[in-house]
């Protein structure tokens, strides 16, 4: 089974977590390079997050690049630590780990992963677009290099999260946004539409945290944070799966229903419309023929409920590794 090179771009809170978890544990992806963005929590502090998380769960080797702290216009607004807690991971605390960043930037980082895998790399791009803004900055030509850019973002049909018509990921950037959807590569954005509908229910919670692995484990605990957030949205313990389903998309373990290839644009302005990802929907009333000159595939609905893949994927993995690494540390003899 082929792995695919993954450079993750991401600001590390619950669902990254899941999404980074996630990437670890499948045998679809191989995950190369992490930056981190400014978005649930600052760069730096979703750095230190994701080094936590790469320590936890024995992957202490997956360099980490801080990126750029403040949007391209504009400051850094706090993060969201009334959906995340006020350290991103739901007040869990990690194990913290003694690996250092990456000298390089994130997009630095990415520029040079595209090289390294030219046209293999695959971008995840599961925070803000600040980096990939940037790194198109440094490498116009990076469009060409890359394989497949997944962005988990925006809101075609559905309200937005932020404002009624933005969602946070985009909302937090418009300007890179705009760049990036405009810099004539094949994007996959996943929105609002389809993460809104993906939803991970208690009973999975209590699976990961019933889990003999530590990775699982802590995710469980992350989630009780996350789950009362969004109480107060679907009225039950429940939570979306944005970042995680994401990451499955990109790597094509789970396959979309309906994912049209329409022109899409951010609103960058200032008025009410600023942070909208505006999807060319029209053609949906004539199941959504082609378009020509259109480049972002936008995910509506998927085959088949996502949950049940993502629990069964990380306790496969983690439970098994967990397991191997006991036999080991028993004495021979």
């Amino acid at each position: 089974m082929t792995a695919f090179p993954i450079y993750l771009d991401c600001d590390t809170g619950i669902d990254d977590a899941l999404a980074l978890a996630y990437l670890l544990a499948s045998p679809l992806a191989s995950v190369k390079g992490i930056g981190t963005v400014s978005g649930n929590v600052s760069a730096a502090a979703g750095a230190r997050n994701t080094l936590d998380l790469l320590q936890l769960a024995g992957s202490a080797d997956i360099p980490v690049a801080c990126g750029a702290h403040d949007p391209l216009a504009g400051s850094f607004g706090g993060g969201a630590p009334w959906v995340h807690g006020s350290n991103g991971v739901g007040e869990v605390v990690l194990p913290p780990s003694d690996a250092s960043l990456a000298a390089e930037t994130a997009a630095e980082m990415l520029v040079r992963l595209a090289r390294l895998y030219q046209g293999e790399l695959r971008v995840v791009a599961i925070g803000p677009l600040t980096n990939l803004a940037e790194a198109l900055r440094l490498e116009p030509s990076l469009p060409s290099l890359v394989g497949t850019v997944t962005v988990m973002g925006g809101a075609a049909l559905a309200p937005g999260n932020i404002t009624p018509v933005a969602e946070a990921n985009i909302w937090n950037d418009p300007e890179a946004a705009a760049l990036v959807l405009a810099s004539g590569w094949d994007a996959t954005l996943v929105p609002l539409d389809v993460t809104m509908a993906s939803v991970l229910e208690e009973p999975h919670r209590q699976a990961l945290l019933s889990s003999s692995a530590p990775v699982p484990q802590a995710l469980g605990e992350m989630l009780g944070y996350y789950f009362r957030f969004y109480e107060g949205i679907y009225g039950r313990p429940c939570s979306a799966m944005h970042d995680p389903l994401a990451a499955a998309l990109a790597v094509g373990a789970v396959k979309p229903a309906v994912a049209p290839v329409v022109r899409a644009a951010v609103d960058t302005s200032s008025g009410p419309g600023r942070g909208q990802t505006v999807c060319d929907m029209r053609g949906l009333y004539a199941g959504y023929p082609e378009v020509k000159g259109a480049r972002c595939r936008v995910v509506l609905s998927l085959e088949e409920e996502f949950a049940p893949h993502l629990v069964e994927t990380l306790l496969s993995h983690f439970e098994r590794t967990t397991a191997a690494e006991l036999v080991e540390a028993v004495p021979a003899g």
